[in-house]
């Protein structure tokens, strides 16, 4: 039997969860506030803590802080009458894994418990149920962080490079969120020139401007009650940023044309594979709407930085793939994925993916083997010479005569740096890498401390 411990200081609250629990099949025991629900924990540890937040002899955070002490791995959802944007995104970093709002929803309480039941981050194929494979540390402190977000209403900014999987996280966050049941609207804002944009966005009214024959709802109007994910924000224009900032704050839509607002209730996820700070610093996108998407920010990291994952999500895509022609599932070679492992997949899980299906297609017998790799043997070098190529444009050159490859990645490295008086952002993006990996390089090759970016 599933155990739970109910902290409320409220009689009729506590007799209410417990009633709600024990009819959902849990074995419930309560606490009238901290010092008793810490010393019933203590005897008897269990997977689920629900704890009001604000009680006479202290409050929510120093039951989970406690809890955490003695047991890390128990689920602790918060309950308040007090709930605000600021309180939430604290319980959330604190490492709550739900928050919950009274007057409560007791349906929403009894599925946010089954969705806790039994949850541990490192279990494996976590995420797998949402299409997200991977069990590499990095990978799930990230998932961690997404599922812990999911549970409030914040807005969330997901940045990564292309290709790992940035909408698929942001669906996941809206499956795992109380709004689940509400629409989950996308728009890229790298598809539309600036005009259609804001009418994309935001709607139109008859006759807003030439052609504009019938009213059209924009899609924040459409994710009404759910989720809308912004993909690409960094491609938004500039003219358009004060509008949708305008939105963030106020909650409402200027529909083009319209003389009244409209009212919307709609959750934002944002993704982006630009550093948007640094083009705060250079003026290409505005820093106080930079802020306000960054409320919990969540980055993916690249499939170079987990190497790890690389065959558990081949074999993924794989049962994937060659599931859908009901033929006999081919076996994956050790020296194949021993190539996987060793590549440096610039498109990410999207290029492995790509790669497995166009393996499917070439392949002729049950085995795939490491010849259908092999036109990577030019592609290998790719990344240096473009990096070369990159730095050579920028005045960087060093000498390539007898030095192996990772002294001259040191070089370039070095020369780039002092290229640009030590801002490690404009050195990455003339290198076309992450500032995550310009800092791993630079503790890699023991590079002195530059001016930091």
């Amino acid at each position: 039997m599933n155990h739970v411990l109910v902290v409320d200081d409220e009689a009729p609250m506590r007799a209410a969860l417990e009633a709600t629990l024990l009819r959902d099949g849990w074995s419930v025991m309560t606490a009238a506030g901290v010092d008793e629900a810490m010393e019933k924990f203590r005897m008897a540890p269990c997977p689920l803590v629900i704890t009001d937040m604000r009680m006479p002899d202290g409050d929510g955070l120093r039951v989970m802080q406690g809890v955490r002490e003695i047991a890390p791995g128990t689920a602790v959802v918060l309950l308040t009458a007090f709930g605000s944007i600021p309180e939430a995104v604290l319980t959330m970093k604190e490492g709550a894994c739900d928050y919950l709002m009274k007057p409560i929803s007791f349906d929403q309480l009894s599925e946010a418990a089954r969705r806790l039941l039994g949850h541990d981050e490192s279990a494996p194929g976590d995420g797998a149920e949402h299409g997200i494979v991977g069990r590499s540390a990095a990978f799930r402190r990230m998932l961690a962080r997404a599922r812990q977000v999911a549970a409030s209403d914040v807005d969330v900014l997901i940045e990564a490079e292309s290709g790992t999987g940035k909408e698929l996280l942001a669906r996941m966050i809206h499956r795992l969120s109380l709004r689940r049941r509400g629409p989950f609207v996308a728009v890229n804002c790298a598809s539309f020139p600036e005009t259609l944009l804001e009418s994309e966005l935001f709607g139109h009214v008859r006759g807003a401007f030439t052609g504009a024959t019938t009213a059209k709802p924009g899609k924040f109007e459409l994710a009404n009650g759910g989720t809308l994910l912004l993909d690409e924000v960094g491609e938004m224009p500039l003219s358009l940023q004060p509008k949708l900032l305008r939105v963030l704050q106020e909650r409402e839509v200027d529909r083009l044309g319209d003389t009244r607002p409209a009212p919307v209730d709609v959750r934002v996820v944002a993704t982006t594979n630009r550093q948007l700070k640094a083009m705060v610093a250079d003026g290409r996108f505005r820093g106080d709407l930079f802020y306000r998407l960054n409320v919990v920010p969540v980055t993916i990291p690249p499939l170079r930085e987990r190497r790890e994952d690389i065959a558990e999500l081949a074999q993924h895509f794989l049962e994937k793939h060659a599931g859908r022609s009901g033929g006999r599932l081919p076996m994956l070679s050790p020296e194949l994925v021993q190539r996987l492992e060793a590549h440096a997949w610039p498109g990410n899980v999207r290029e492995l993916e790509n790669f497995i299906r166009r393996a499917l297609a070439l392949a002729t017998g049950p085995r795939l083997g490491p010849e259908l790799a092999e036109d990577w043997d030019a592609d290998e070098a790719a990344p240096p010479a473009k990096a070369m190529a990159a730095g050579a444009s920028e005045g960087v050159s060093i000498g390539t005569g007898g030095i192996s490859l990772r002294e001259m990645e040191r070089q370039l490295l070095e020369q780039t740096l002092e290229s640009t008086d030590g801002n490690r952002t404009r050195a990455a993006e003339i290198l076309g890498i992450s500032i995550r990996t310009m800092r791993n390089k630079i503790k890699e090759y023991g590079l002195p401390p530059r001016e930091a970016s």
